[in-house]
């Protein structure tokens, strides 16, 4: 029998903050992971439930089939609709979303992100505005003022804190957590609140209010006492705040979808950006989402060089369009323009508005997932494929747009996303008759 095999400085996938100090021990029979250290309980989780099933390879109409009939099937539905869509892509590599980018192009059809769902608002707010940003490394070693906005990093990035910001140890904040402002901004009082030096519950709604209200006074500009009965926040307080950020040597404001997904979006966003352009007018000052999915950045990354736009692109006019609301898939099912679903790594019918999961229902559906999921059960065709980092190596990018190697930690019988979205790729090339020249 096999001795059981460690795996050090793996990536963790489950979430944004894509930590690459796992230390994993695989099984002897190498079909699971049996620790995973150095991971967060979600980590944990992700690693650890992850086993060589006994799934079919393929299903086409509910029935196994053979890797090569469900391509050929995949292929000959997006052929031959007149708007094929393709979603998800955010927990799987950079090298099988440059694929799905490819096919989109090829059907003429539309390509939309879970980012579209989620942070898609920051990603109009970063094209019309700017950013002023930086890398995990450089907050954790030099940020000694940090704001989380309308984010729970507590729950959901457990090791946001110890890794990159409020705890950790670092080159010119030797002291961790004694040596950091930390402030959180949010409608609620949640874990992570219980971790700040101060705490600004707003007015749910409000926080554009705040936002421009903050920036006033960085200005020097008069705000009136109302502000606290629009937003819940006195105006000594933000004066006060005002004051730390300015003061700070360097200061970060993290923002998640408790600001992005709430009324204002991208206005929200934007105006958040510019609070942080306003700041480095006294001091050193950067603004980072903080985002969900293990390589959700690396999806936006992927997508913005192949098209030029982030998520929500269209090529059905033979060049890439850019429209949130008109190309984002939540949207072109909900209004039933899509007559093909292309789905990798993602659960719609899960979570999508009920009106989108009718017709996506009611339309062919591929599928590409490790496990079924209430999309793929629905789907016309359906490939189980090995999972992103703990089987496949490639690329995914951090939260911070910083790019890691997956080291992945047992092989799988399954083909790999690259591997079935390149041979969906070829087929309907073949199917459309564009020679080899222009498929790589």
């Amino acid at each position: 029998m096999s001795e059981a095999k460690t795996i050090n400085n793996a990536v963790c996938t489950f979430c944004g903050c894509v930590c690459d100090d796992i230390e994993l021990v695989v099984s002897p029979d190498g079909k699971s992971i049996t620790r995973a250290g150095n991971a967060c309980e979600l980590g944990r989780a992700w690693f650890l439930e992850h086993k060589i099933e006994d799934y079919p390879v393929a299903l086409v109409d509910g029935k196994e089939a053979s890797v090569e009939e469900a391509v050929d099937a995949a292929a000959r539905i997006l052929v031959e609709a007149k708007f094929p869509a393709v979603y998800g892509l955010s927990d799987t590599t950079c090298e099988a979303q440059k694929e799905a980018v490819a096919i989109a192009d090829f059907v003429n059809g539309n390509i939309d992100t879970t980012t579209s769902v989620c942070h898609g608002p920051s990603g109009m707010a970063f094209q019309g505005t700017g950013e002023s940003t930086a890398s995990l490394g450089e907050i954790k070693n030099r940020a000694d003022f940090i704001m989380y906005w309308g984010g729970n990093p507590v729950e959901a990035h457990p090791r946001h804190f110890e890794r990159y910001s409020a705890k950790a140890k670092a080159a010119y904040l030797p002291n961790g957590r004694a040596d950091r402002t930390i402030v959180m901004v949010d409608v609620r009082k949640t874990r992570s609140a219980s971790e700040a030096d101060i705490f600004l519950q707003v007015k749910p709604g409000s926080d554009f209010e705040v936002l421009w209200a903050l920036r006033a006074l960085v200005r020097g500009k008069y705000v009136d006492d109302s502000i606290e009965e629009r937003t819940g926040i006195a105006l000594e307080t933000l004066q006060d705040l005002v004051e730390r950020m300015k003061n700070c040597n360097f200061g970060v404001i993290f923002f998640g979808m408790g600001l992005s997904m709430t009324r204002g979006r991208h206005f929200n966003v934007s105006a958040l950006l510019a609070l942080a352009t306003d700041l480095n007018a006294f001091t050193h000052f950067v603004a980072n989402p903080v985002r969900g999915h293990g390589n959700v950045t690396g999806a936006d990354n992927v997508v913005s060089w192949q098209t030029g736009y982030p998520f929500g692109v269209n090529f059905n006019r033979g060049y890439p369009r850019f429209n949130p609301g008109e190309f984002t898939t939540v949207d072109v099912l909900a209004r039933g323009d899509a007559d093909a679903l292309l789905v990798i790594a993602s659960d719609p019918a899960a979570n999508f508005p009920r009106r989108a999961i009718e017709h996506l229902k009611s339309i062919p559906v591929i599928t590409l997932d490790p496990k079924p999921t209430r999309t793929s059960q629905v789907a016309k065709v359906a490939f189980t494929v090995a999972a992103y980092g703990i089987n496949v190596p490639g690329t995914v990018y951090r939260m911070d747009n910083v790019a890691l190697p997956l080291r992945p930690a047992f092989e799988s019988p399954y083909p790999c996303d690259e591997e079935i979205l390149r041979a969906i790729k070829e087929r309907v090339c073949e199917l459309k008759g564009i020679g080899r020249r222009h498929v790589a």
